[in-house]
């Protein structure tokens, strides 16, 4: 990934959180598995994006994440 694309990314991911839905889903995410959700942001800090959006994507399985990401689309 190259630095604009990363950058791109960050700039994204800071305005999703900021949404309502955002808000919620980093909620369910902390109450579903603080440790997991840790262990993702310690990867992705580090540079191991491969690892932690596979444990990521573990995270984000359930109904209730995938209606907050359905939510984040629009």
């Amino acid at each position: 990934m190259d630095k604009k694309s990363q950058e791109f990314s960050v700039q994204e991911a800071k305005r999703l959180a900021g949404t309502p839905a955002g808000k919620q889903l980093a909620q369910l995410l902390q109450q579903t598995d603080p440790r997991a959700l840790s262990d993702v942001l310690s990867k992705a800090k580090q540079g191991d994006y491969q690892d932690a959006a596979a444990q990521l994507q573990q995270l984000l399985s359930s109904p209730q994440a995938q209606a907050l990401l359905k939510e984040l689309e629009k």
